[in-house]
């Protein structure tokens, strides 16, 4: 899924596709961040990054908590989420 693909669901009218859409949005961010530091481990990375490290990798870790969060509401919620795949 590309965040492009989440546009329809952010401008819902309704909530639950509100929900989704900020859900969705949030995985895809987490699964690139995630990639950018793993390829900058791997030396990888064809630009050098502006901020040390280590504070991507404290926002890779809030990105993730707040995804739990997101997902534990959605129990609570009712809320469907289906599996996303950052392109």
């Amino acid at each position: 899924m590309k965040l492009i693909e989440t546009t329809d669901l952010m401008e819902s009218a309704e909530y639950n596709d509100r929900f989704r859409a900020e859900y969705y949005q949030t995985v895809i961010r987490y699964k690139k961040l995630k990639k950018l530091l793993r390829d900058w481990d791997d030396d990888k990375l064809d630009f050098k990054p502006t901020c040390p490290r280590v504070l991507y990798t404290i926002q890779l870790k809030a990105m993730a908590d707040y995804i739990a969060i997101l997902e534990t509401r959605s129990h609570m919620e009712g809320i469907m989420l289906a599996d996303v795949e950052a392109e």
